[in-house]
Formats: C-alpha cells, structure tokens, sequence
C-alpha cells in the first residue's frame, strides 16, 4: 500500500492514497461538467477536521440516507439505498469492522469493493474529502456526523478515475456495481421524443416493457425500485432534465369510500421535497382515506421524502429501474415470480473484427458471432444477461478514462447489443438451417445499455445463445451471466477459423435493380412450391472473351426492405437459359447452377460464384409464398483481373477483361 504520512494518531502517520490523491487530479477528468467551476475553491479534510465525533452510520439509520451535493450523482445515490435495506449487500461492499475515528488501529483508510466483470474489486482510499468552506461539498449522510455515503463515493469516483466521471449514469450500472446482481429498466409511458428520433432503424429504440407494480407483488419488500423523470414533470416542478429517485415503498390503502388507492414513498436524493400533487402533507389525498392512518403514512415520510399515487406515479415519470434482489447466501430472486435462482455460471467473451464481430442479423455475417451452449436440465426459470465492458482509455486499475469525446451518453460508451436464442434437437445442427428459424427468445432490439437482459421459462434440452453488436465489426469484450431455478451448464463452441478476406485484385462494377414480391401475383415462395416460378426474374448474360477461360466472378445481394422485427426469410437461385430459351421459360424441372440458400432472417443475403459463359436469371424468392415486400438486387461483376507472367517474373500483367449484359424482365 502506498503512502505517506500528512497527519499523526497517536504518533502514527495516517495513509495517504498517492493513486488518488486530494488534488484536482481525483476531482476533474476534463473540467466539462459544471463542477469544474469549483476548481481553487475545494479543500481536502478528514472527517475529525470536520466534526468532533465522526462515525460510519448513525445510530437512528434514516439519517443515514444520502444526500445528494454539488455532484450529479443521483443515480449513484438512488443504489446506496439498497445497501442500508440490506446489512449483507452493505457488508459486501463495505467489509464491517474497519478501524474508525477514536480507535486506536485507526490509520486514516477504509477499504470498500466494487463488482466488476464477474469479479469483486477492492479499492482502497484515505479518508480525506473534498469541502468547500469545511462543510463536505459533494455528497453526505442526513446525519452531518455520519461519513460512509462519503467515502463511498470517493471509493466510486476513484473506482471510475475521478468525481467528475460519476457526473450522470444509469442507476442500473451503480445497482449491479453494488451488488453483483442485475436490474432492468421498465417503462413507464410511451418512448420519449428522443428515442423516436434517433435515426438507427433497429438498434437503440428501447421497447421496454411498461411497468406493472403487480407483477412485482412477490418481491415488493426486497426489490431496489428507482424512478426517473427525462424533462421536468408538471408536479415535480423543480426536477431538470433528468433526476433518478428512490421508491422507499409502496402500499394499498383502503379509502373511505372502500375502495383502494396505491401509494408510494418516493425520496428525492437532494434531500428536499419536490412534488405539489394530491398527496403531499396538506394535500386533498389524505381526506380520502381514515385520519389515523393518513397520520401514520405522512408520520413516515422523512425528510427529502413525500408520497403520490400509482396515476401520479405513472404519469409524472418516465421510466424505472428494478434491481433484482439477492438473499443473505448470494442467490439471485427472480422480480417475476420471487424464485430463488440458485444456478449460475458465467463466461467471458469478445467481438473480433474480420472474425467474431458479426453484427445484427440484418447483416450476412451474423452467424460468425460468439456461440455459446446453454444446457437445461429441466423445465425451470432461467435469466441470460449480456454485459459489455466500458470503452477505456488504458487498462490501469482504476485510471479508467474512456475512448470517446467528454459527452456522458450511452451512444458513446457502449455499442447497441442485444442476445438471441435457439433451441435445437442435439449438439450437431445445421447452422445456416438454424438460423433460418424464429429464434425462441431474445431482447428483441439493440440497445445501447452496458447490460441486456433475456428471461423465460425453458423445457429442458440445449440452447444456442447468440450475443451481438447492431453494427458489424464493433470490437467489444463482454460478460454472458446465466441464472437459473434448474441446474444448468454454460460452455463456449468453439471460434471457427477466420474468414478468408474477399478477392479485392481487379475492378468492380455493380448494377442495382428494384423488385417485389406482390401477394398473389409474384411472390411465389422457395422451391418447395409449385408458384415458385411467379417469382420475378432477372436475366443476365455472361459474355464469351478470348482470355477468360476459367469463368467470372459475379457476387449477387438481395436486400428486403423491412424492419429487423418482421424479416421475411429470403434467398435466390442462379439458373441457367437453355441455348434458344428465354427467360421466361426455363424448364420447371432445371436445376439451378447456383443458390444463395437457405432462406434466412437478414436484411440482405449474398452470393459470390463463377459462371461460364452464358444466359443466366436470377430468382429471388421468400421461402413461403404470399409474403410481400419490396427489395433491391445488386450485380456485382469483375471487369478485369491481374495476372502475372510468372515464368518471365517481369512484374507485366495481362488485364483481361470481361463482359455482361444485364437485362430485367
């Protein structure tokens, strides 16, 4: 452990953390958050220096509730509440019987551990904490004697590189940070403006679903539930763009009527009352229910705390964050049916460009995608998280300073992702065949979140999980978490070999057609079907050249023009024009020379091939009839090829140059 001496108990040097120290360094990463106005203004004291008896937690533990300072760290803060609800989560992060203030094994440094990428990681720091005018200026306890929000924090902005990086976040990460565990955004109205006008046509437009308090029955007491508002809601009027607080609890109350209300306790993280609606304390609410207990429930309300009904709930905020609650022997309960998911496994993965970053299925290459084999045992409830790592600047332990410009959004530390799964019979399938098929669940869109996450209740057998980016090539390391009521096991298939790189010698020219399968006339389904034919077709011919005599290379594309949720299955077939035939009438029986098969769920599918000189059409096809939509095809043709007179090694080449026509019927 690294340190020096800067002050003395009891003529022992207190720790001072040179990796973190109390200067500008542990404060600012960039100065482009509002508290880089601070900068001169903020000294460092131990909390002795700041009062006269200092300790962790207070004796009366709703003083120990987080109070939100000059920092943007409300979504940090809302998780924290998780910690005082649950003595063995806070003993995870925060190991008990620590030497404190007035003891004599003090030495001025506290431990704390974080979850990082399936590992827990200690971090240690001294106790020195930033202040303006020696008052704390960041975040504090209710209790101004009580310090473990304090030095949590410090120990999370040492964690992330420094206080300003804990400036806006998702109160998902900090849940999952704190615990180990998972959490899941639910919505609580319609997509705000921003998602629906993001330009992406598939990947980060969160479909969540939207919240129903009911189906969270079963864990309601353990639960962590954090609400958040985007812009600022008509009776929260002093909440900004965006404020994460905390749902403390939430409760049915008879009326007078005899009819029931829900209520719910909300805390506001800056420690002050925001809300005007029915229920505050001289609201119009109370009257409606028995006076002894609309005493009892505003008697609970702390400070920074006030309660709202399930319609002002839903109504007044944008979307929530449920964090999973975890027992005292570390197992996971399920939010959806209060299971006890007492299996787990993980395994670490990574999206290699040219070889494992595949993409969505959109593209041609999702099937190069990391594998991995889930087994069930039996039937039971199983959850499959898919965590990404955060983009660094450098690999230091806890100087993590990411890749992209200083802007704090999703967008530009994380890539979109989403996870795919397909039951299949036995280990050895067709791949190509497999993923022709409706995959039986999934996260259904990309979204740009550090974790995505895949429930359901699976018979027993073994399943396929397929992680992916949205964009192709996106070179990412991540976590697969599998947690499970049933015994399970977890593996990797094993990375094929790299794909050979495309020819990229000679010159290309690519022709672009526009097509569609129109129900009842020309969408005439794969070759299973008789109406195959009523296809529509496109005829090209390869022309005859005195130096081509090994055949052209072409590479056809046909592209559907749908949205990644309702793909039709899609491929073509290359055939042959007998000499003197047209097009138009191939033999039914003719086979074709060429087929990009089978028919799959992407956007656009592709096929490179060499063609002798000839007549040929193209089919392009969904597998079953009827299904309409429009496409593109595109005809990619080498017009020239290099090749060197190796027995002369003069380094001349010989351009040969080849022809095609194309026509389309």
């Amino acid at each position: 452990m690294k340190g020096e001496g800067r002050a003395e108990c009891g003529g022992e040097a207190l720790f001072e953390d040179l990796d973190f120290p109390s200067d500008d360094t542990s404060l600012f990463s960039d100065s482009s958050t509002p508290i880089a106005r601070l900068q001169g203004n903020i000294t460092w004291r131990r909390p002795q220096e700041i009062c006269q008896s200092p300790v962790l937690f207070p004796d009366n533990i709703t003083l120990g509730h987080a109070k939100q300072g000059l920092l943007g760290d409300c979504w940090f803060l809302c998780a924290c509440t998780v910690l005082l609800k649950n003595k063995h989560l806070l003993n995870k992060v925060l190991p008990p019987d620590q030497p404190q203030w007035g003891d004599s094994r003090y030495r001025g440094f506290f431990q704390f551990r974080f979850w990082q990428q399936g590992h827990w990681t200690e971090v240690t720091i001294d106790d020195c904490l930033p202040c303006i005018n020696s008052s704390l200026c960041f975040s504090c306890c209710h209790s101004p004697t009580a310090f473990w929000v304090a030095l949590l924090e410090k120990a999370y902005a040492k964690f992330h590189g420094s206080y300003e990086r804990l400036w806006a976040g998702q109160v998902s990460e900090a849940l999952v940070d704190l615990t180990g565990g998972l959490a899941e955004h639910w919505s609580l109205g319609d997509l705000g403006s921003e998602e629906e006008q993001r330009p992406e046509q598939d990947s980060d437009q969160v479909r969540r679903r939207r919240l129903d308090l009911n189906l969270l029955y079963p864990v309601k007491q353990e639960c962590a539930l954090s609400c958040s508002t985007h812009s600022s809601p008509g009776g929260a009027s002093e909440l900004g763009q965006y404020h994460a607080l905390t749902v403390m609890e939430w409760l049915d109350v008879k009326t007078l009527s005899g009819s029931e209300v829900r209520l719910l306790r909300i805390r506001n993280p800056w420690g002050r009352c925001c809300w005007g609606g029915a229920w505050i304390e001289s609201g119009a609410g109370w009257s409606s229910v028995e006076p002894v207990c609309a005493s009892d429930l505003q008697a609970r309300a702390a400070e920074g705390e006030f309660w709202l009904d399930e319609a002002e709930f839903m109504s007044q905020f944008d979307d929530v964050t449920v964090g999973y609650p975890i027992s005292e022997e570390g197992h996971l309960k399920s939010i959806y049916t209060g299971s006890l998911l007492k299996h787990s496994h993980q395994l670490a993965g990574r999206w290699i460009k040219g070889h494992s970053a595949g993409g969505s299925r959109n593209s041609s290459s999702y099937g190069t995608n990391p594998k991995f084999w889930l087994k069930v045992s039996e039937r039971g409830e199983v959850l499959v998280s898919l965590l990404q790592h955060r983009k660094w600047r450098n690999t230091e332990k806890y100087a993590q300073t990411p890749l992209e410009d200083n802007k704090n959004t999703k967008h530009q530390h994380y890539q979109a992702t989403a996870l795919h799964m397909w039951k299949v019979e036995k280990k050895r399938f067709n791949l190509s065949r497999m993923l022709n098929k409706p995959p039986c669940a999934s996260t259904h869109c990309h979204a740009y979140e550090r974790e995505v996450v895949l429930h359901g209740q699976l018979e027993p057998g073994y399943y396929l999980l397929i992680p992916s980016t949205y964009q192709p090539d996106a070179e990412v390391r991540f976590l697969i978490r599998v947690f499970s009521s049933s015994s399970i096991s977890l593996s990797a298939l094993k990375s094929p070999a790299p794909l050979l790189p495309l020819t990229t010698d000679g010159e290309w020219e690519t022709s672009y057609f526009r097509g569609s399968w129109v129900e009842g006339r020309t969408a005439g389904g794969s070759r299973n079907f008789l109406s195959h034919w009523h296809n529509p077709r496109f005829p090209f011919t390869v022309c005859d050249h005195p130096a081509v005599t090994s055949g052209v290379n072409v590479r056809i594309t046909l592209q559907q023009n749908r949205p990644d949720t309702d793909l039709h299955p899609v491929g073509f077939h290359i055939y042959k024009v007998p000499e003197g035939a047209s097009a138009q009438t191939i033999p039914r029986d003719e086979d074709p020379v060429a087929s990009c098969v089978p028919h799959c769920y992407m956007q656009d599918v592709s096929l490179a091939c060499s063609l002798p000189p000839g007549a040929y059409t193209i089919l392009p096809s969904t597998y079953e009839p009827d299904c309409s939509a429009n496409f593109t095809l595109s005809l990619a043709r080498r017009i020239h090829r290099k090749v060197v007179k190796s027995q002369e090694r003069l380094g001349r080449a010989i351009q040969e140059v080849s022809h095609i026509s194309v026509m389309q019927s």
